[in-house]
Formats: structure tokens, C-alpha cells, sequence
């Protein structure tokens, strides 16, 4: 599953938080360049301007309401 949202720097702590508490893997990325979303360094290497997509492969509540709070208009 992804998902696609934008993401500004003072966001990253709350959006790697929400990730960790994921039983399952995931990513972050924009054009070819992937990171775990459960990296906070890895998560500010990121280009903020750019929609980021979400892929993972499990479900969490308040994962995907977090997510949705953040989702980019496409």
C-alpha cells in the first residue's frame, strides 16, 4: 500500500514516531531515492518540496490517520 503526502522539516519527529509504532516495514521516498521511515536521519535527508510517497505493507490505525492528516492533493 502508499500513500502520497508532503511533509515540512518541523513535521519529520511526529511522522518517524508514528512509523515506529508499526509492526510492519516502511518507506519514504520521491523519484528513486527510498529511506526507512523509521529513520529520522534517513527522514531529513528527504527534499521537503517534493511530495513524498509512503509505501508499507501492514495496517495501523493511527498510522493511516496520520497519513490521511497529511495526504498531498495529486
Amino acid at each position: 500500500m502508499s500513500k502520497i503526502i508532503k511533509l515540512n522539516p518541523s513535521q519529520v519527529k511526529d511522522f518517524v514516531s508514528a512509523a515506529t509504532k508499526c509492526d510492519f516495514d516502511v518507506d519514504i521516498s520521491y523519484n528513486r531515492f527510498t529511506v526507512d521511515a523509521k529513520s529520522i536521519l534517513g527522514v531529513f535527508g528527504l527534499d521537503f518540496r517534493q511530495p513524498l510517497k509512503v509505501s508499507y505493507r501492514g495496517f495501523n490505525a493511527d498510522f493511516e490517520n496520520y497519513l490521511d492528516k497529511h495526504a498531498a492533493a495529486c
